[in-house]
């Protein structure tokens, strides 16, 4: 039985002014599953990821090609702040307001008009339960988020971002700050998310990507030094049994 398709890329060419950053990039991510996205740097693949909820708009002179869907809509037909809430970010170093805990939570949905104190409550409680630090933080809600370690301040920021209910969670190397315990810990959460939400991660964790992901896309540059996909398929399959060459190279360490 095939996979349901969540996200996907069909022939996506993303130029930096003239610079090609990505080179037909056709792929389908299914729906309540991890996938990681793995390759040597520069090869693309934030930019990939952050096809999916146009941040790379923010950058000047980007240009787009091909298409990018959501539930088979055209991602560059919708509001971006629709989007933005259907497929939320969270970014390589955590980066927590410096609000309280309770306010960082509360932000997205006050955004978007909520501001019943009880359904704001429910709001905060439910996303850090999801998130995995509520035990951690239930009785200190009004603390600084600036003061919880490292792995906190990623876990409360996981905790924003499904406030908002999103659909997708992009994660762009989210771990690589931590120490080994809290990686983990986000590893386990990750787990538990994909019952509920689509997940795409990029990381440089050749193990991380064989331990937390079901399914790998492997990115490479280019003659031109656009990024492109090489191969795609379950995790499984391209750690043991990869297709191209390339991809056992990279994932034995000959390169990269």
């Amino acid at each position: 039985m095939s996979e349901e398709t969540k996200l996907q890329t069909d022939n996506l060419d993303l130029y930096y002014n003239k610079f090609k950053a990505l080179n037909h990039i056709s792929v389908h991510i299914p729906a309540n599953r991890i996938t990681a996205v793995i390759g040597p740097s520069g090869c693309g693949k934030s930019t990939f990821l952050r096809a999916f909820n146009r941040m790379n708009e923010l950058i000047p002179d980007v240009r787009v090609e091909g298409q990018v869907l959501l539930d088979g809509q055209d991602v560059f037909a919708l509001d971006e702040v629709e989007l933005r809430r259907r497929v939320g970010m969270v970014f390589q170093r955590p980066n927590p307001f410096p609000k309280s805990i309770y306010d960082n939570v509360a932000y997205g949905p006050r955004a978007h008009g909520i501001h019943n104190h009880q359904m704001l409550d429910a709001i905060v409680e439910r996303s850090l339960r999801s998130a995995a630090i509520w035990d951690e933080v239930k009785d200190e809600l009004g603390k600084s988020a600036l003061r919880l370690s490292g792995g906190q301040q990623q876990r409360l920021c996981i905790a924003r971002a499904l406030a908002v209910e999103p659909e997708v969670i992009l994660m762009d190397e989210p771990a690589s700050a931590l120490d080994p315990s809290a990686t983990l810990r986000i590893e386990e959460l990750m787990q538990q998310l994909k019952a509920e939400y689509t997940i795409l991660i990029v990381t440089h964790n050749m193990q991380q990507a064989a331990r937390a992901s079901d399914y790998t896309a492997f990115f490479m540059m280019d003659d031109n030094r656009a990024g492109t996909l090489v191969e795609f398929g379950p995790t499984r399959q391209i750690f043991t049994n990869p297709r191209d060459h390339r991809t056992e190279d990279y994932i034995s360490g000959r390169f990269g």
